[in-house]
């Protein structure tokens, strides 16, 4: 996909990775839809990006469905939707864990991608494709014990984008995530900010994950993970396959993901 004459779409618009992002689809000649619960900062960004705004909350499924159907009717179509919208917590200890903050990040960092993905989906097959990305975490491919829930959602957020991956492939949309390490947005606290300087630890810009999302959307490959850490290049995650099962009635019936390493399989490719 070249960007130029695009539409794209960006919840979590307003601040952070969200507004690099809009930004840079922006640079590369996208015609951008910041989304965002904050309809100011929302607006903010739109101005300066040349973009349009449009106010919802990414845990909403009718005001999701909202901005899709306000960018295929005001903008023509939807080309790149990047899911971008999260928030954490800051709860290691699950036995202080009350039922609304758990329900306020499940909303928004799951249910967030669910309703996104659902919507671009429908938008971009009637466009003959599209490309969708999401934005996980580091947290999503390792344990995260200062914010297990958080680490819950990203997780899921990675399993949700793989699995969906190989079914939109013959509708011509690619589906892939981004999966930052520590990067300096407004999800993370002043204190924390200060810990990590503390111990001379690197915060990535935002740019440097608005550079991963656009080659995530540009690239044609679908399926992946992205990693980003300080001082170096983003690339794709390398998940191992687990090992298969070794019972002559699984034969020839090994899913992908599963590494066929029985005897029972040898001459017999994993399909």
């Amino acid at each position: 996909m070249e960007l130029p004459g695009t539409v794209a779409l960006v919840t979590g618009g307003a601040s952070g990775i969200g507004k690099a992002t809009c930004e840079r689809f922006a640079a590369e000649g996208a015609r951008v839809l910041v989304v965002d619960v904050d309809d100011s900062g929302a607006a903010a960004v739109a101005a300066d990006v040349g973009g349009t705004a449009f106010a919802a909350d990414a845990g909403d499924p009718d005001q999701v469905d909202a901005a899709f159907t306000h960018c295929v009717d005001e903008l023509g179509g939807v080309d790149v939707a990047f899911l971008n919208a999260g928030i954490a917590i800051g709860v290691s200890d699950l036995t202080t864990l009350d039922e609304a903050t758990y329900r306020r990040i499940m909303r928004v960092n799951v249910d967030g991608v669910v309703y996104g993905l659902r919507a671009a989906i429908r938008a971009m097959t009637e466009r003959g494709g599209g490309a969708i990305v999401a934005t996980a975490s580091l947290a999503g491919i390792v344990p995260f014990p200062p914010d297990p829930v958080y680490d819950a959602t990203k997780h899921a957020v990675v399993g949700l984008i793989r699995s969906v991956a190989p079914t939109l492939a013959p509708l011509g949309i690619t589906a892939n995530c981004v999966n930052p390490g520590m990067t300096d947005t407004n999800i993370m606290g002043e204190d924390a900010k200060r810990a990590l300087a503390d111990l001379d630890f690197p915060l990535m810009p935002a740019s440097q994950i608005a550079e991963a999302v656009v080659h995530a959307a540009t690239s044609g490959v679908t399926g992946q993970c992205f990693v980003c850490q300080p001082g170096r290049e983003h690339l794709a995650y390398e998940f191992r396959d687990v090992p298969g099962p070794r019972t002559a009635s699984a034969r020839g019936r090994v899913p992908p993901g599963i590494r066929d390493d029985s005897k029972v399989f040898e001459g017999f490719p994993n399909p």
